[in-house]
């Protein structure tokens, strides 16, 4: 009882002190010897080893693609290619279908494997042209870009190189484009539900004679803000201003082209390419006797941003007017998110080993509805405590990832269809006011969360947990499609 005791209590410590500004840096390790602590486990050993070695396993899985996706994110920013397509989506549009136009732009870049915050900060300012134009409430911004940004490219439409999608992949054996059929269905009921209640929103504002107002200009240099920002995407917002952005734009078609390409490589390498290739090698001492499933995911993703950045420099060269500093400032942008994840990820190897987990395992196990109702509430919860949904979802799959293997082994259930519902369950409550991105995304438009943080529930947390209900409830009646 005191073990648990213990876990609970550096889980408060963590989640208490970081709603308070404290670096994760800071807190995790501090939380899992409090919970080391607690059950008189040995605190040196759990920190250098247990703890270390799991943010370390972290990183040696994941930074590649922390690294290639915010340099990839910058190249596209510094080129002017996400302002091509903002603009380009808002013209096409128009301001009779402003809300649309933001949420489509949104989601276009980030599919296409942009920083969420890249694309932030270039779509704020057009979505306040366009809204100001329409005269739409500027409040309503933030849930126009959280829809197309924070919602359906990041953990439901198959292929979508986020890195939420990326983390299930070494623990299930599965590929990017994991359960495409739910993953479809998942984001049509997301756009729908949050489409819906936008334009609802918008009808009452019309009525009430409610205007663009003032939009207010955020910083977003807050230190506490930077922290909470840095768990919620692979980016560190500290790193957006920097880099020299190119004065023409290019073509949309140009634009466009490496978000194709990021898509379209990653389809052929999960589906074609790498199932055919020769791994066994891998097996052996050398490579630590890694399995081909566990890689092959991440080795698809990394395929295709390398492919998309080559052909975007040799598309922009002469608009990226430094093309050392642009990749220089994306390389730093990766660093703080990783490690802050990673750091979360060595917190939750800690948690499991103590002997009290045994408890909270099989608690967790128990819950009614079989294994993808229990794994979705155990994503979800870890996710609302942390405030990311990254760092909720790595903690859930390494602590509970092998009994989840193990059940879905013995009850014929596709992997696929745990990893989809994983990474949705993950993007439901990790949207609450404490988020970084949504703390973010809030003072970048110049909004507070009374004026806009209702919104931002019904497009990205409402919309998300009908989805995934309604993917459990199809991939218990039908499996995985």
């Amino acid at each position: 009882m005191l073990g648990l005791g213990g876990i609970l209590l550096g889980l408060a410590v963590l989640v208490w002190l970081s709603f308070r500004g404290w670096s994760v840096l800071v807190l995790a390790p501090a939380a899992a010897l409090i919970a080391a602590l607690a059950a008189s486990e040995p605190l040196l050993a759990n920190w250098t080893i247990t703890f270390m070695g799991a943010a370390a396993g972290f990183i040696l899985s994941f930074f590649p693609l922390f690294l290639l996706g915010a340099v990839f994110g910058k190249l596209m920013e510094d080129s002017g290619s996400v302002a091509a397509i903002a603009r380009w989506m808002t013209v096409k549009l128009g301001a009779q279908r402003a809300i649309l136009a933001v949420v489509l732009a949104g989601a276009i870049v980030t599919y296409g494997g942009v920083s969420l915050f890249v694309a932030l900060f270039v779509l704020v300012p057009m979505g306040q042209a366009l809204f100001r134009v329409a005269n739409i409430p500027n409040r309503l911004l933030p849930a126009a870009i959280a829809l197309g940004t924070m919602t359906f490219t990041m953990s439901a439409l198959p292929g979508t190189p986020a890195i939420q999608n990326a983390i299930p992949m070494p623990f299930f054996g599965t590929t990017p484009f994991a359960a495409p059929g739910l993953g479809i269905i998942a984001s049509a009921v997301m756009l729908g539900i949050g489409l819906w209640w936008l334009a609802q929103a918008e009808g009452r504002a019309r009525v009430a004679g409610e205007g663009f107002g003032a939009a207010a200009a955020g910083r977003v240099d807050d230190p506490e803000i930077r922290e909470r920002a840095a768990l919620a995407s692979g980016f560190d917002t500290a790193e957006v201003p920097k880099g020299p952005a190119s004065v023409a734009e290019p073509p949309v078609l140009v634009a466009a082209l490496p978000l194709v390409i990021v898509v379209g490589v990653n389809l052929v390498a999960s589906l074609l390419i790498m199932p055919r290739l020769d791994l066994t090698f891998l097996a052996t001492e050398r490579w630590g006797g890694a399995s081909v499933a566990s890689v092959t995911g991440v080795w698809s993703v990394l395929v295709a941003l390398t492919f998309a950045i080559v052909v975007l420099v040799a598309l922009n060269r002469s608009r990226l007017a430094s093309l050392r500093e642009s990749v220089d400032t994306g390389a730093a942008a990766s660093v703080l998110p990783v490690v802050s994840v990673a750091s979360l990820v060595g917190f939750g190897a800690v948690v499991a080993a103590m002997p009290a987990f045994a408890a909270v395992r099989d608690w967790v196990l128990s819950i009614g509805g079989g294994p993808l109702v229990s794994l979705a509430v155990a994503t979800n919860i870890l996710a609302a405590l942390t405030g990311s949904a990254s760092g909720g979802l790595t903690i859930a799959l390494e602590a509970l990832g092998g009994p989840f293997m193990k059940l879905a082994a013995d009850l014929a259930i596709d992997p696929g269809l745990l990893h989809r519902v994983a990474v949705i369950a993950a993007g439901t409550l990790d949207s609450l006011p404490h988020n970084g991105a949504v703390v973010t995304l809030l003072t970048v438009c110049g909004c507070t969360h009374k004026e806009s943080y209702m919104d931002i529930v019904m497009v990205a947390v409402v919309s998300a947990i009908v989805a995934l209900i309604a993917v459990i409830v199809l991939g218990t009646v039908f499996g995985s499609f």
